[in-house]
């Protein structure tokens, strides 16, 4: 592919929910292009952007992926993402990088979860938008439904720069309202013609409504359309073109991708009115902690910023990359800002889907590939030794279900760990933690289907296989009561024996306050040196668990009294002595069992307040309160025990249609109900 300048240059990410076309867009897009021979589909398993044979089983995107194309001279970067919540950290790596966000949202179902999810993400990070309005030809398609549901949703700024010819079965091509003309589609190909008389007074409506809100914008255009002067269609479009820049505008055109019909007009407009790298503002960066501003500019030092990471069983690790400023090219030597690695790019290409074409240079503002470099992973800057600059990373949604998984063999357990990191670095939405309570290591990410798939790549790519095993809850235990015991150790044998004994008090103090071991031993009844094996006994009888197994926390151990033998005594007597001594007092204090409660925020659509707040009761949970945002939504604030939301995140989904979220923290520990504690126990020991 040829190298272009930034000034021709477009990125664009397709985004919305899942089945609402966006591989399929991309696919007619490419074919416009005449990129591709033909449109491949989803159920064929046959199109550029989903090409993992996990995308082709579910027939739905699960990971990012490139496809850039030629069109009208410029060059661009498209970028299909993932429509499914499970696998929206996706989304908000390629929303960091594009100029232009395509929304595609289907003329059939509307403005669903993820569209609105998504949008909620651009316009935190400033991204210009665009929307397609797929599915025109399908039974139930409705354009003026659903361009109610978007201005209802997403405010006065939607602006209809296309209508539709026909609907559903009859529906044949679309009318542009910036050139008064209509495009009819036959057999793929467009054929320019008047506005049909049907349609005609709603586009002589819509234009002037078109034209009224952008000449507002410009101060110039607005005093000549007030004397008479109809603004040209070329000042109309420039001025467009400067709302949709500034995020300000969103113009909403329409077709169909499986038609193909105004697919070529989408392109049209990308490069028409979407914003260059170089029309967005510059690109705010750290150095030496200080922040400062990157202009793109191809002549200045090159800097590249990593925001997705590939795992490829042939190539290996392959990091693709926005060049922030300057030019790479083949043989660029960059320094890791986070690792202070040396990094030598050999070669970058471009990717097409799954397949990498080698470029000889890519100025500020274009995306590009780079393979086998040495500790880069997404996130990450690449900046000259010299000059260190660190590009803020991209803001992923959280884990929020877990599971617990177990090596099937010893040759998947020698690999397991270094190749969960490879996946990792590849889906940074992943966490791996080893819980030191449990002893269990836990895979976690934003939903069922996101760990399933992960599970399936881990055997897929590195071989590895693994079972899943119920997580287990961490609870804890401790004592209401004060209690107290003579802790004793004696062994008589061949030569020395052993001899110790110690009188512990065990004291409950605050939930939270921790361990804590008091010495009041007087008159050496137990000599100083084995005062801190009795201490070690008593702790590590804690560790190893109270009456029912678990860790014991928040208690006072005083040691006040005992006997020692001036032969026979050692430090492994005393501390055998204090483990004694520590589990007759215990079972004589009340204990009980501890289990830990998180501090959960749940935001739903008003509508599902109540079903929500209900089933937080039924979890055993405490509402602390509750916030309303600016779109009407409620965000509750809770205590739940952690036990009760293990899969919080499919039941949460289930229960609102898909728009509820959380976010979930450990917060505390509090007493488990004593008609629970069978129920926890039968279920830890299964």
């Amino acid at each position: 592919m040829n190298v272009f300048p930034p000034e021709k240059i477009r990125n664009v990410a397709l985004v919305g929910h899942s089945g609402a076309g966006k591989t399929t867009l991309a696919e007619a897009l490419l074919f416009r292009a005449g990129a591709i021979g033909r449109i491949g589909t989803v159920e064929a398993g046959n199109t550029v952007t989903d090409y993992d044979p996990e995308e082709h089983a579910r027939q739905m995107t699960v990971t990012m992926a490139m496809a850039p194309f030629e069109w009208l001279g410029y060059k661009i970067n498209l970028i299909d993402t993932p429509g499914y919540a499970d696998f929206s950290g996706d989304v908000h790596a390629a929303l960091r990088v594009t100029d232009l966000a395509v929304f595609v949202v289907s003329a059939v179902e509307g403005v669903e979860v993820q569209t609105e999810y998504a949008w909620r993400i651009a316009e935190k990070l400033q991204v210009p938008r665009m929307i397609f309005i797929n599915k025109l030809d399908k039974e139930r398609a409705s354009f003026e439904r659903t361009l109610k549901e978007l201005r209802d949703r997403f405010g006065a700024g939607i602006a209809p720069i296309e209508l539709p010819i026909g609907s559903e079965a009859s529906f044949r091509g679309v009318v542009g309202l910036f050139r008064d003309k209509a495009y009819v589609y036959d057999s793929g190909s467009a054929e320019v013609v008047d506005i049909p008389q049907e349609i005609a007074d709603k586009e002589h409506e819509v234009h002037d409504n078109l034209v009224e809100g952008i000449v507002v914008a410009d101060d110039d255009l607005l005093e000549g359309y007030l004397e008479g002067t109809i603004p040209s269609v070329q000042e109309l479009e420039a001025t467009m073109a400067l709302g949709i820049a500034n995020a300000t505008v969103f113009p909403v055109v329409c077709g169909s991708a499986t038609g193909p019909i105004a697919v070529d007009r989408l392109a049209d407009f990308i490069v028409e009115i979407g914003p260059s790298p170089q029309d967005r503002p510059p690109a705010r960066v750290l150095a030496g902690g200080e922040e400062i501003e990157i202009t793109k500019d191809p002549d200045q030092e090159p800097l590249a910023f990593v925001f997705k990471t590939l795992a490829d069983a042939y190539v290996g690790q392959i990091s693709l990359m926005k060049v922030m400023s300057g030019t790479l090219k083949p043989e660029t030597h960059l320094t890791n800002g986070r690792s202070g690695q040396d990094e030598r790019l050999a070669k970058i290409a471009t990717m097409f889907g799954k397949e990498t074409t080698l470029v000889s240079a890519a100025p500020a503002g274009d995306i590009i590939a780079a393979a086998k470099l040495l500790d880069t992973k997404t996130g990450d800057t690449l900046a000259p030794k010299n000059a260190p600059v660190t590009v803020p990373g991209i803001d992923r949604p959280q884990p929020v279900l877990a599971t617990a998984i177990v090596a099937r063999t010893q040759s998947d357990d020698d690999k397991l760990s270094t190749s969960l990191q490879r996946i990792i670095d590849e889906d940074a939405s992943l966490k791996v933690e080893q819980n030191q309570e449990t002893h269990q290591t836990l895979l976690s990410g934003l939903g069922e289907t996101h760990l399933l798939i992960t599970l399936e790549k881990l055997d897929r790519k590195f071989g590895v296989q693994v079972d899943q095993v119920p997580v287990k809850v961490a609870y804890r235990e401790t004592i209401t009561a004060t209690a107290d015991a003579d802790g004793k150790h004696k062994k008589q044998s061949g030569g020395h024996g052993q001899y110790g004994v110690c009188h512990l008090i065990l004291s409950p103090r605050q939930r939270g306050a921790g361990f804590e071991f008091v010495d009041k031993v007087k008159g050496g009844s137990i000599p100083r040196q084995f005062i801190p094996a009795v201490e070690k006994g008593a702790i590590e009888t804690m560790e190893n668990g109270g009456s029912h197994g678990y860790p014991v926390v928040d208690i006072q151990i005083t040691v006040d009294d005992g006997k020692y033998h001036a032969v026979d005594s050692s430090e492994m007597a005393f501390k055998l002595a204090a483990r004694a001594g520590f589990r007759e007092a215990f079972d004589r204090a009340n204990p009980i069992v501890l289990e830990p409660v998180s501090k959960v925020a749940i935001t739903v659509p008003n509508q599902y307040q109540g079903d929500v707040m209900g089933d937080i009761a039924a979890r055993r949970g405490a509402v602390q309160g509750s916030q309303t945002a600016s779109d009407g939504s409620q965000t509750i604030e809770a205590d739940i025990p952690s036990s009760e939301i293990l899969r919080y995140a499919i039941d949460l989904r289930s229960l609102t249609n898909g728009w509820g979220r959380f976010t979930a923290e450990l917060d505390h520990y509090q007493e488990l109900p004593s008609h629970l504690v069978a129920k926890a126990m039968a279920a830890a020991k299964e």
